[in-house]
């Protein structure tokens, strides 16, 4: 049996919807090279029935296994893959058609040992979902350093939208048994053992994210312990970046506080959310997600923010070992 171009591994726990729409756009790509992994991952919702419905239209291998957390679910997948290249989504992306062909186009123009892509908010999102892409995506927010730039000089990719050579993976032991921010971690060992790492700009998916404020909270918090988590296993990893929503957090409770005594203080945080309020209405033609984009800056970067500085607090004052919040509500 030949082997395919591409092996799609794709972790899911409780989300047999938004798998029927992933394996649907997979099915409609223009280059079609490529097996499709679905990895479940302790679910209580399977998605079997899901993943069987598409096996006339392209090779889908369907697996079941014990809760483990995505990163080893991912690995669970790579082992038995059988492509030169291993494409990493998360369950809750859509690809346009030409997105295996853009992949391509990237790897014949330049080799790559790794690769990622950019995302976007699809017409179907609901508010809350744009707004949170929004908030993940936006100069005003820090967004804009997760990637989307052809002349950064390091391009991380993150595990909703990564590529990799099936034996670069192999020789790097795929994913580690951290349980947030294992992508990067991922990411920082690509560099580190030298391989070429490169953006693809066209490689885009449509990313849904978290589907409401609360979970979104609890996404942001722990990738702000993460980033500390990383920090103590690779210092020369935090940038001065990392630090600016732990900046702004502390900012805004300062702001509060004086603003006990002089309310005029409140017009600095006024004026930040007047920005995010603009550039989202007109950037989603909406003053409605234009609204909801301020509740989901504020929640990102003071989410974030408060999770790095409670990291920082445990690991780098107290001494504390490795440690995570919301594990239970991991997925959820």
């Amino acid at each position: 049996m030949s082997h395919p171009r591409y092996s799609v591994i794709i972790p899911v726990y409780n989300r047999p919807d938004e798998v029927d729409e992933l394996l649907e756009s997979l099915s409609h790509q223009t280059l079609k090279d490529f097996e499709v992994l679905v990895v479940e991952d302790g679910s209580s919702v399977p998605c079997k029935e899901v993943a069987d419905k598409y096996r006339l239209s392209m090779e889908v291998r369907y697996y079941a296994k014990p809760n483990s957390g995505p990163g080893q679910t991912r690995n669970y997948g790579a082992e038995r893959s059988r492509g030169e290249y291993l494409l990493i989504l998360d369950s809750d992306c859509i690809l346009p058609e030409g997105y295996l062909q853009a992949v391509e186009a990237e790897l014949e123009r330049e080799p790559a040992d790794a690769f990622g892509g950019p995302d976007r908010a699809h017409a179907s999102f609901t508010p809350v979902q744009k707004a949170i892409n929004y908030a993940m995506t936006s100069f005003f927010t820090t967004g804009g350093i997760r990637g989307g730039k052809k002349k950064m000089d390091k391009f991380y990719p993150r595990s909703f939208n990564m590529g990799v050579r099936a034996d670069v993976y192999k020789a790097l032991g795929g994913f580690s048994n951290m349980r947030f921010g294992e992508d990067i971690d991922f990411s920082i060992r690509i560099f580190k053992n030298g391989y070429r790492c490169r953006l693809f700009p066209g490689a885009w998916v449509w990313h849904k994210r978290r589907t409401d404020f609360r979970k979104f909270f609890k996404q942001v918090y722990n990738s702000g312990i993460a980033r500390i988590n990383l920090y103590k296993k690779y210092p020369e990893s935090l940038k001065l970046v990392h630090l600016l929503p732990a900046v702004f957090t502390v900012g805004v409770v300062l702001v509060l506080l004086v603003s006990l005594v002089c309310p005029w203080s409140l017009l600095l945080l006024l004026m930040f959310a007047l920005v995010i309020f603009l550039d989202s209405s007109l950037r989603n033609r909406s003053v409605w997600i234009g609204a909801l984009s301020v509740g989901a800056a504020f929640i990102q970067l003071t989410g974030y923010g408060s999770g790095f500085l409670r990291a920082w607090w445990k690991r780098c004052v107290l001494g504390k070992d490795t440690f995570s919040a919301f594990e239970k509500n991991f997925y959820k």
